[in-house]
C-alpha cells in the first residue's frame, strides 16, 4: 500500500464532504430524500462517527492487537433528542469532522507498512485492521457527500 497514496485519498475525501457541507443553505438543510437523512442529520452523524473514528485509530495503533472496537447504534443517535441532529446548528459538527479527520491524518503520516496490520475486534465486524480503518474512513466522507446532495436534490 503506497502510504503517501493513502493520506492524500483520506485528506480528498475530507474536502469532498466539507466541500458539500459548506455550500448547504438554511433553505436546503432539512431536505430529505425519502425514509433518508436531512443534510443537518448526515453532518451531525458525520461529526460523531468521526469522532468514533478518531478513537478507533488511536486503540489500534497503542493498544494490544484483539483490543475491542466498539461499534455503536447510528439510527439510534440520529434519533436521540437529546444529540439535536435534527435541530442544532451545523458549525460545531463540521469544526469536529475538520480537526478529527486533520488529527488523524497527522496519524496517517507517520504510520508503517507493519502498523496496517495491527487489528482489534469490532463488536459488529470481527477482525477490524488499521487498514480495513483507512478503507472504511476514507469512504465515508464521499459516501455522506453523495447522501447530502442526494438529499437537497
Amino acid at each position: 500500500m503506497d502510504l503517501a497514496a493513502v493520506v492524500t485519498a483520506y485528506e480528498e475525501s475530507t474536502w469532498t464532504f466539507l466541500d458539500a457541507a459548506n455550500q448547504l443553505t438554511d433553505a436546503v438543510l432539512d431536505r430529505h430524500a425519502e425514509g433518508g437523512w436531512s443534510a443537518r442529520q448526515i453532518v451531525h452523524h458525520m461529526a460523531d462517527a468521526e469522532a468514533q473514528s478518531y478513537a478507533r485509530l488511536r486503540r489500534l495503533l497503542a493498544e494490544p492487537e484483539g483490543s475491542i472496537i466498539q461499534g455503536y447504534d447510528e439510527a439510534a443517535w440520529a434519533n436521540c433528542a437529546a444529540l439535536g441532529y435534527s435541530e442544532l446548528p451545523i458549525e460545531h459538527s463540521l469544526a469536529v469532522v475538520a480537526a478529527v479527520r486533520a488529527a488523524s491524518a497527522d496519524l496517517l503520516r507517520r504510520l508503517s507498512e507493519a502498523d496496517l496490520e495491527r487489528f482489534g475486534l469490532h463488536s459488529d465486524a470481527g477482525h477490524y485492521s488499521v487498514a480495513t480503518w483507512i478503507t472504511v474512513y476514507t469512504a465515508h466522507p464521499r459516501d455522506h457527500a453523495a447522501q447530502m446532495a442526494e438529499a437537497i436534490a
